[in-house]
């Protein structure tokens, strides 16, 4: 979900790692103050004072345990670079695509109602759905309740989480979950759509018309649910969202950009064409967008593409799951050319990259982290463009000798 980018942010760009800490040890960024049952016991007070009955509080307190498993892996995560490629080819491949196929076989008829009432398609859904909890098979292990106590307690992100903590109990009163059917993933989210509490809180459904917003065990509820969230995220019934172009070695690259649209007539005109099927020269706006810069697949992303981007901010993930809705709606798979000529930074390279932006006054770069976030794209162009680099926005060695000094600005290649 939109707030699970905490953790798919982290698995899109890298693979987590392990990492050694202690208890309640915290990142030397920030400590807590104070005890787990103090810090438990006043939250108890909070959540009475909003609303939360006392039956609910008491029959959550026993599972909103501590637990250091979370915060060592909250705290651990180390990373190293992919490409999109690779991680597209880690999430789609193997058996997906045809196992989301027969999914939407399976469940024809719910598809069909979702999609009357919401107008978001099956392949859509299947896709989340997919990458989310592969089909509902792997919906996580972890205590929910124990998982965010655990997180709100934590110093870094308390606010959001304590928020979450909130609404997992205001979704017990409401009656849609048991305190002990909460389980899920270690970082909050639960259910084969892997929502946040506070997303399943305000958008889930009772499709099945059971009485309850059951996203864990129907089916129903939980395709239902997610196409209402996109909905409120912006999705436009019968709009496409994703589609794989070719591009000319002189399109004007700095004009490849999520922030920046131009009618399909325009792509066209620029000598963008269809990997498959039709490019119309119309006035749908679309932007283009590169996940491996300009040797790799290349994209336009239409209107509706925000949709997947307000469902998780990860740049790499909402394209391998828009992507993925492609492929289960006939698409053939992307093209290759060129990109194996692509080399992703390391982690220390990209660090590296990050200080040379910074000490160099692009701003927006954020923390030095070795991830390829938002930020450090937008510099990136803009370093590119500063020195007559084609501006594809993607990282390389090449940008990094530039910025060192040891080349002279010039055309690029």
């Amino acid at each position: 979900m939109r707030k699970a980018a905490l953790k798919w942010a982290a698995i899109a760009l890298a693979t987590v790692l392990g990492a050694v800490l202690a208890g309640p040890a915290l990142a030397a960024s920030c400590h807590n103050s104070g005890s787990y049952e103090q810090w438990l016991a006043q939250f108890k007070k909070d959540a009475a004072a909003q609303g939360i009955s006392q039956k609910v509080i008491a029959a959550a307190a026993p599972s909103m345990t501590f637990d250091a498993a979370i915060i060592r892996r909250d705290h651990g995560q180390s990373v190293f670079q992919q490409t999109f490629l690779q991680f597209s080819d880690r999430m789609v491949g193997g058996g997906r695509i045809p196992n989301g196929l027969a999914k939407i076989k399976q469940h024809a008829a719910t598809f069909a109602a979702v999609e009357k009432k919401y107008g978001v398609p099956a392949p859509v859904l299947t896709a989340f759905w997919g990458l989310e909890s592969d089909f509902g098979a792997n919906f996580g292990d972890y205590k929910i309740l124990s998982a965010i106590a655990t997180l709100a307690y934590d110093c870094r992100r308390p606010d959001f989480f304590r928020t979450q903590l909130f609404d997992a109990l205001r979704i017990i009163e409401r009656g849609d979950q048991t305190v002990d059917g909460m389980i899920g993933d270690w970082a909050g989210e639960f259910g084969g759509l892997q929502f946040t509490a506070s997303d399943y809180l305000k958008n889930a459904v009772d499709f099945d018309g059971d009485g309850r917003r059951d996203l864990i065990h129907s089916i129903p509820d939980t395709l239902a649910s997610g196409a209402n969230f996109l909905v409120s995220l912006g999705w436009q019934r019968g709009q496409p969202w994703l589609q794989e172009v070719h591009v000319p070695a002189n399109l004007p690259w700095q004009e490849a950009d999520l922030t920046i649209q131009h009618p399909r007539s325009q792509w066209v005109a620029w000598g963008v064409k269809p990997a498959y099927g039709a490019l119309p020269s119309d006035n749908l706006p679309a932007s283009m967008i590169l996940p491996m810069g300009r040797h790799g697949p290349a994209f336009l992303a239409y209107p509706n593409f925000k949709a997947f981007l307000g469902w998780n901010s990860a740049y790499v993930y909402s394209t391998t799951v828009a992507y993925f809705a492609t492929r289960l709606d006939g698409a053939p798979a992307m093209s290759r050319s060129g990109a194996a000529a692509v080399v992703a930074l390391s982690s220390e390279q990209m660090m590296t990259l990050q200080r040379l932006l910074i000490k160099q006054g692009y701003e927006g770069v954020g923390e030095v982290d070795g991830k390829f976030g938002a930020g450090t794209r937008a510099a990136v162009k803009k370093a590119q463009m500063k020195l007559g680099l084609p501006a594809d926005s993607y990282p390389t060695a090449e940008l990094i000798e530039h910025l060192s000094g040891g080349r002279a600005g010039g055309a690029g290649r």
